[in-house]
């Protein structure tokens, strides 16, 4: 008999690991465009100076932590928002498991995953998509960052409103629970996208193809970490292996 505390274990360890190869692709695919466009910043902070009033600039503040520092750090930080995540996702696979309607516990893992990454990563992505270091007015941080906190919840909300209706709609058929899944979750979303308020500030100068490879990156590393989590924890929750290795045995 699985405990929750045996279940919470395993989703801190599947986050954990599942952290450090979601840093490892951030490393390689995303700190390469946040040095591009960091220099990007410093050479337009020093075509400003250069053609700005002639009073003496004032002495640019060394950052606290410095770019190699960053790098070093970014396993840490992803490390701990994989141990965090796969908390809480251990957490609402005890709670929900019940609810998802299949015997296999592998399968629930796998489709509260992919639930998850598109609540609470593509929905914000498509309306938010995250910019570099040299993007954005940093007077407007705190509105751009409760517009995606808001938009994170309303993912959420769309994927239980998606459920909800295909479940409503499964007494007509397969294919209306499939269409009826599909329409809950696209009204909500698309009521919410045209509510919330557009925010771009990228400039006009900004080159396209940096800012895109950046956001993909992005992306790319929230994937990573979704795909390992709900792959390695389904692994850890199928029944099948261990009745595998009993007979083995």
């Amino acid at each position: 008999m699985r405990t929750f505390g045996s279940l919470l274990v395993r989703g801190l360890i599947v986050g954990l690991f599942a952290g450090l190869l979601a840093g490892t692709f951030a490393y390689v695919m995303g700190e390469p465009r946040v040095d591009a466009a960091i220099a990007i910043e410093e050479a337009g902070a020093a075509h400003t100076h250069d053609h700005g009033d002639s009073t003496e600039p004032a002495a640019e503040e060394e950052p606290l932590v410095s770019r190699e520092g960053q790098k070093a750090g970014l396993f840490l930080a992803t490390s701990l928002y994989g141990v965090a995540l796969g908390g809480m996702f251990a957490v609402g696979f005890t709670l929900l498991r019940r609810k998802l309607r299949t015997e296999n516990d592998a399968y629930a893992a796998l489709g509260l995953a992919a639930a998850g990454f598109v609540g609470m990563v593509l929905v914000p992505f498509l309306k938010y998509p995250p910019n570099p270091p040299a993007v954005g007015d940093p007077d407007t941080i705190t509105r751009r960052t409760v517009t995606y906190l808001l938009t994170l919840v309303i993912g959420l909300l769309a994927v239980w409103a998606g459920v909800a209706a295909s479940r409503w709609a499964e007494r007509y058929g397969d294919l209306a629970r499939l269409a009826g899944g599909v329409i809950g979750f696209l009204v909500t979303i698309v009521a919410a996208y045209l509510i919330l308020p557009r925010i771009n500030e990228v400039p006009e100068t900004f080159p396209a193809t940096l800012l895109w490879q950046f956001r993909f990156a992005s992306l790319g590393t929230q994937a990573t970490l979704w795909l390992l989590l709900g792959f390695g924890y389904a692994a850890t929750v199928d029944r099948r292996l261990a009745r595998q290795k009993v007979v083995a045995a």
